[in-house]
């Protein structure tokens, strides 16, 4: 893929400071700006959905971002800018099987622009890759994945019984593990907690799933979301369960989620939103371990 031509600004609310991009990734998308809290990490959502609301299309090998957006270069840039500042990388074990040889760099999936993703993270001061993070409760995940094979660096969050579950697969020895809590579906707080342990991360990216972002937002721990608005219509059938952007919460209309504008950006006939959100206070952190490999 070459480099696209420049987004169209329509709006941009945005605050902070603009992060330190290299000249071609200016020219494209323009200034790109995060607030920064001396206290907890900020956490954006990065998502593209249908105009009929689907966000996978859960087909097999057709369930990636890529189809929802039909791979649009200035969409995959954006999300290569965004994975390139973060110092974390978020995602639930459905995203993981949905594309299992990813790897949640900038470069992986923006190729030709992995020269100024690399430069972007040596002007911020971080390392090469930012840390993958993958949440499953019950630790069955395949191990043999690139994810886990100590090309980045990895953690997993689970419970007790999923870290026991992947120490007995006898994971890579790079791979580290969080057990935040003995079962049961994972807090967003406690996932954050995690990575924070690890990493003292000043940006957090939260990629998928539904299930996942939606706990983000029902516990207040989401402060924005970029949005991509494909122009296309999917359509849902008895026989297809197509996800939107939130699922397992309800939120209207006993308790509306309300965010705010803060961006709009035109590529052709994408859209590219970004919203604000109110957040909570943040947990205090958990402590992640290596995986063990089990005893002989």
């Amino acid at each position: 893929m070459t480099f696209p031509k420049p987004f169209e600004l329509l709006f941009d609310e945005s605050r902070g400071r603009p992060l330190p991009l290299p000249p071609r990734l200016a020219r494209v998308y323009g200034a790109l700006r995060f607030p920064r809290s001396a206290s907890r990490p900020w956490v954006v959502g990065n998502f593209a959905s249908t105009l009929d609301g689907v966000v996978s299309l859960q087909v097999p090998g057709h369930s990636g971002g890529g189809e929802i957006t039909g791979s649009d270069p200035r969409d995959r840039l954006l999300m290569g800018i965004l994975r390139a500042a973060a110092d974390a990388v978020v995602v639930g074990a459905g995203t993981l099987r949905a594309v299992p040889r990813h790897l949640w760099t900038a470069e992986h999936v923006c190729p030709s622009a992995a020269k100024e993703y690399a430069e972007l993270r040596r002007r911020l001061g971080k390392p090469p890759a930012p840390l993958n993070v993958i949440v499953t409760s019950s630790g069955k995940v395949d191990l043999r994945l690139p994810v886990f094979s100590g090309r980045v660096p990895a953690l997993v969050v689970t419970t007790s019984l999923g870290a026991r579950r992947l120490s007995a697969a006898r994971p890579d020895r790079s791979l580290r593990v969080a057990a935040v809590q003995p079962r049961g579906p994972l807090s967003a707080r406690a996932i954050l907690g995690a990575v924070a342990s690890n990493d003292h991360p000043r940006l957090v990216v939260v990629e998928g799933g539904p299930h996942l972002i939606g706990d983000f937002f029902a516990e207040g721990c989401l402060d924005e979301l970029f949005l991509t608005l494909a122009p296309q219509v999917a359509g849902r059938d008895r026989n297809a369960e197509r996800p939107g952007l939130v699922a397992g919460r309800t939120f209207a209309p006993a308790q509306p989620l309300w965010g705010t504008l803060v961006g709009i950006r035109r590529g052709g006939s994408h859209l590219f939103l970004r919203f604000a959100f109110p957040t909570t206070d943040r947990p205090r952190n958990v402590r992640p371990r290596r995986a063990a490999a089990p005893q002989p």
